[in-house]
């Protein structure tokens, strides 16, 4: 008999995101490839009309079909009137004490439902803010076993001294083949602009927007050939910063134009040259030695990558395939150092996720540390 997996996201609240999505499919699809059966577990608002839910529900079938996920559940999003769990062509809420395990991406999105199941783990996949928020008292419901993506966890941020497990970010190596990309196409991101989340470092509140992450690496098209192009996630009111950016030479489009579907962020990413990315301020205080899930789908598409270093790793090289940089001028000189031994780098790129963040090889850890 198959394992049954109930993978607690949240993806209904921000529909435009398609890496957002992929976040999540990227370990849905690693358990489907295990042999597993799961069961994508969506929040709700408590108070939704039955037609709001029933659109809901919807959606997700439209968004998950063609990616074999068909088993949905939809759970209250906090401790309030639950929604019925029985809508038409969803699993029922009374079946999760018959799942082997609640994989919850979602940390404290599903924590009334949480006790109904027989095992269950929680993914910290923004072990730069997660951690903190808990240190500053956010209360996550108890689980058997605590995973974060991060490798380390930072002293003095200790998630109020939860047992936490490190188990690398993942990538659907299946889903992500190499692709080639024209000669002529740009180093990109797609990212948030200027989120609203705030950490405390020592004393001190700061932004850890990616607006603020930005502002040291302002200068870099100056400094180097390479075109670089920021697909941002902007709002009315960043007309200023975007003309800024352009001024300075970077290429700016509008995230929902490119990546609003799992299916446009996966273009976008393998028909650009390679990915470069920074991390929120919170990730780089910390330093512990995070990855994106986004910068795992340029590096599976044979993509090199240049991002911020986050911190001493045990897995992440600094300049082979995925360079890591602390300063603008390190920056600039690792795009140029791709550019002049590019295919060698594509190689070395998907190799790394081969051998570190292949889905499968993740989510065979994780089962195997939580059941």
């Amino acid at each position: 008999m198959s394992t049954t997996v109930w993978l607690g996201v949240d993806t209904v609240s921000f529909p435009e995101g398609g890496g957002h999505l992929w976040a999540h499919l990227s370990w849905a699809l690693g358990l489907v490839a295990l042999g597993c059966r799961v069961v994508w577990l969506e929040p709700c608002d408590p108070d939704a009309s039955e037609a709001e839910v029933a659109a809901l529900v919807r959606g997700l079938v439209e968004r998950l079909a063609p990616y074999g996920l068909a088993d949905i559940a939809i759970c209250p999003r906090s401790d309030g009137r639950a929604p019925r769990g029985e809508w038409e062509g969803c699993v029922p809420l009374e079946a999760a004490g018959e799942a082997d395990l609640l994989l919850n991406l979602a940390y404290d999105g599903h924590s009334s439902l949480v006790p109904r199941f027989p095992r269950t783990a929680v993914v910290d996949l923004d072990p730069e803010l997660l951690q903190a928020w808990i240190d500053d008292g956010l209360e996550l419901p108890r689980y058997d076993t605590y995973f974060t993506t991060g490798e380390t966890v930072a002293p003095g941020r200790s998630g109020t001294g939860l047992p936490w497990v490190s188990v690398p970010e993942c990538v659907a190596l299946d889903w992500w083949p190499v692709c080639a990309a024209p000669e002529d196409a740009a180093f990109t991101t797609v990212s948030s602009w200027n989120s609203d989340e705030w950490f405390r470092d020592g004393t001190t509140w700061r932004s850890s927007s990616k607006r603020e992450g930005l502002q040291p690496l302002l200068d870099l098209p100056r400094l180097t050939a390479q075109p670089l192009e920021l697909a941002l996630r902007l709002w009315d009111d960043s007309d200023e910063d975007r003309l800024d950016l352009e001024r300075r030479g970077w290429g700016v489009v509008h995230a929902y134009d490119v990546s609003s579907t799992p299916a446009d962020y996966q273009r976008y990413i393998q028909g650009s040259r390679g990915g470069f990315g920074w991390a929120k301020p919170a990730c780089a205080t910390l330093q512990n030695a995070w990855i994106s899930d986004r910068t795992l789908c340029y590096l599976a598409s044979g993509k090199p990558a240049v991002i911020e270093h986050t911190g001493p790793s045990r897995i992440l090289p600094d300049a082979e395939g995925l360079f890591r940089y602390q300063t603008v001028e390190e920056a600039a000189r690792h795009l140029d150092t791709v550019a002049a031994d590019y295919e060698h780098h594509c190689r070395l790129a998907r190799a790394l996720v081969e051998e570190h963040f292949d889905a499968k090889k993740v989510l065979a850890t994780v089962l195997e540390r939580a059941l």
